[in-house]
């Protein structure tokens, strides 16, 4: 099918409406922190002779549910309410010092003190052409099913802030099956709720378990898409991915947002209609580390505004063209932001630029 174009006054209206948005999100939050090496110090341990690294900055994000939350505060979405389990822990204490500066409700931010703040420790380092260059991460969290208790507690909170937001953002991050927040039982309880309320906007993004989600709306990349439609042994036959989102969407009785990286969103029905999103051009070096996630913020944000599934898959494609290149970190982008890159976007189409088409 033939997309036209996203026109600007749609775009402006769609950012208008964000602060008068509650939105909630249920998954996994870590904590992401880059420790940039300063590159003029040079150390070696007495006790290794290895060069020790001399840290010359901390920066503390918010990351997995974390980095949705930061993308949809900088788009401007009024009221963000997030619901997940975390540490009684200094990283616990570092994640909620960095929701303070955001328009979070912390409420439903569950502290179970057996478990660990899942955090991203990732250090930083130039290379010879002063780029910033992210070394061997260092990944801290529970390797243990979430407990029966505060499952329990998820799930009770869950219905309630079903009820206070006008729509619902599902990111699934941890692979091990139960061993993050939305775990089988939590999948369940979000099906009940979708087909209570098949009106209410459902989106789930999951790195392992897509394919377990009945009556929301899903968002994986081709691989996740591909993985979950079929076994291994059919794969190589049927790599389309209109195929493998077809049948995911057949499934889940709900559109598929399988994205294809610089080739843009394939939207598609529980019927097999579907629908190619391009990409907004970009040049330069980028960084696709949290595109997924901006694209999703503005995505979800602009249908909850009034856009219709293509026109929020062509916003999820603006905002991500702009994360994508802040080099080093999950980047966000402000409604200012949006509306230059669309700008500059028409005037380079306009004066006969190759590049994938809006």
């Amino acid at each position: 099918m033939n997309v036209a174009p996203l026109s600007r006054e749609r775009l402006a209206g769609f950012l208008r409406e964000f602060p008068r948005l509650s939105i909630g999100l249920v998954g996994d939050l870590f904590l992401d922190r880059y420790l940039d090496i300063d590159p003029a110090c040079h150390e070696l341990s007495v006790e290794t002779g290895l060069e020790a690294y001399q840290v010359g900055r901390v920066r503390n994000n918010p990351g997995a549910l974390g980095t949705v939350l930061n993308n949809l505060a900088a788009l401007g979405v009024g009221t963000l309410r997030p619901l997940t389990v975390i540490g009684d822990d200094g990283e616990a204490c570092d994640v909620l010092r960095c929701l303070q500066n955001l328009s979070v409700v912390t409420a439903n931010v569950i502290q179970d003190a057996g478990r660990q703040t899942p955090t991203y420790t990732k250090p930083m380092q130039r290379d010879d052409a002063g780029t910033w260059r992210e070394l061997n991460r260092l990944d801290l969290r529970t390797r243990a099913p979430l407990s029966s208790k505060t499952e329990s507690q998820v799930i009770a909170r869950l219905r309630s802030l079903f009820e206070e937001v006008d729509g619902l953002i599902v990111l699934d991050q941890v692979r091990e099956e139960g061993w993050g927040v939305v775990t089988p039982r939590v999948r369940d309880e979000l099906a009940a709720l979708a087909a209570d309320r098949p009106e209410k906007f459902i989106l789930a993004d999951s790195r392992a378990h897509v394919g377990a989600f009945r009556g929301c709306v899903l968002k994986p990349n081709r691989s996740e898409c591909e993985r979950a439609a079929a076994p291994s042994s059919v794969r190589a036959a049927e790599a389309s991915p209109e195929v493998a989102a077809f049948r995911l969407a057949r499934r889940a009785n709900r559109h598929v947002y399988c994205t294809l990286g610089e080739a843009g969103m394939l939207l598609v029905d529980p019927q097999g209609d579907a629908t190619r999103i391009a990409s907004y051009p970009v040049r330069g070096p980028i960084d696709i580390v949290g595109a997924g996630d901006s694209a999703t913020s503005g995505l979800v944000a602009s249908y909850l505004a009034g856009a219709n599934l293509v026109e929020a898959g062509q916003v999820g494609n603006l905002v991500a063209s702009i994360t994508i290149q802040q080099i080093g970190t999950t980047g966000t982008a402000t409604p200012e932001q949006v509306l230059a890159r669309w700008d500059e976007t028409h005037t380079a189409l306009a004066g006969g630029y190759d590049g994938p088409l809006p």
